[in-house]
């Protein structure tokens, strides 16, 4: 598969490393729009991967009010590792539910859109996770983010002396970008869900892999970083079959039969958080983030179920026992 002009990136990486690479550009960023109004986050039970999906994903997508018609549309899931035998990945029946439901309201075009963390073929992440058995037409939707043209952003919240980072084209300049996590815990995060799963979108054809640049930054800074670079974002997190303990890939399987969805990425975080039984304001990424009073359950406007009627308690590492809701 050739990935254009990365093989230039590559070599001035070698030569003079990612903080000198030459510009290709910049792009001003805005920061999320702050509002008066409590931000909505919709909590829909959900029992299991079945075509019903197509119907309540389609259903959640129509009840935010997301004006799509004649829209770009990327789809990002979280790809960071594959194991059969644990869920750390987005199930692809939730892609496909998602890519349907922008395609029937409207949207001019609707891809999909990865870069993993840990391996360097993000497409041979999707096949083994079943990607292209489960979604017709995959691999002429799918973008490899590790390899996508870049252009250099200035972040308008630099993650301690990261003051820029070279960003994937292809999420820069759709119109709408869809953060779909699996709910997970995470061994240094507390727990990685929307916001989180931004890290996928860090080229690692610029950065390397694991993305340690990010870690050496800081997690909590990174993502708040990244959350301001982004945003136009709709989220919506799979929590039917989620990962307990020492997450994001070492981590037991958790049945949890909800789905989490809302436009304010912070509230949808703080939501899932608290159905998984964690304190958001616990967590340094979400409390770092949360300008609009979003760690404060009256401060988000639920939609659809509420916490209490799929609230699901996660193990975590003992380290992280001190997040627990008090």
């Amino acid at each position: 598969m050739n990935f254009p002009g990365i093989v230039s990136r590559r070599s001035a990486l070698a030569a003079i490393g990612a903080a000198s690479l030459p510009a290709c550009g910049h792009r001003a960023v805005r920061r999320p729009e702050r509002t008066g109004a409590a931000p909505h986050v919709s909590i829909t039970p959900v029992a299991d991967y079945g075509q019903g999906l197509f119907d309540e994903v389609r259903r959640i997508v129509t009840e935010h009010g997301i004006a799509v018609k004649g829209k770009s549309i990327l789809l990002k899931p979280n790809l960071v590792e594959f194991n059969a035998e644990v869920p750390i990945h987005t199930h692809p029946l939730v892609v496909h539910a998602a890519l349907e439901a922008f395609r029937s309201l409207g949207a001019a075009e609707v891809r999909i859109g990865e870069g993993s963390g840990h391996r360097r073929g993000s497409l041979d992440m999707a096949e083994a996770a079943g990607y292209p058995d489960e979604i017709p037409g995959f691999e002429k939707l799918f973008t490899d983010l590790n390899f996508d043209e870049v252009t250099k952003v200035r972040l308008a919240r630099p993650a301690n002396d990261l003051e820029s980072l070279y960003l994937p084209n292809s999420a820069l300049r759709c119109d709408l970008l869809v953060s779909l996590p699996k709910m997970k815990t995470h061994h240094w995060a507390g727990a990685t869900l929307a916001m989180k799963n931004l890290f996928g979108l860090v080229p690692g054809g610029v950065y390397g892999w694991p993305k340690n640049l990010l870690h050496w930054s800081g997690i909590p800074e990174c993502i708040a970083a990244l959350h301001t670079a982004f945003p136009r974002q709709f989220c919506l997190v799979d929590g039917i079959v989620g990962m307990e303990g020492n997450g994001p890939i070492q981590g037991t399987r958790k049945l949890a039969g909800v789905l989490i969805a809302g436009r304010d990425p912070v509230a949808v975080d703080a939501t899932a958080c608290r159905v998984m039984g964690l304190d958001p304001a616990k967590l340094s990424y979400i409390a770092l983030t949360a300008t609009n009073g979003q760690t404060k359950e009256e401060n988000v406007k639920q939609i659809g179920g509420t916490i209490h009627s799929v609230a699901t308690r996660f193990a975590v590492i003992p380290e992280f026992e001190s997040l627990r809701i008090s």
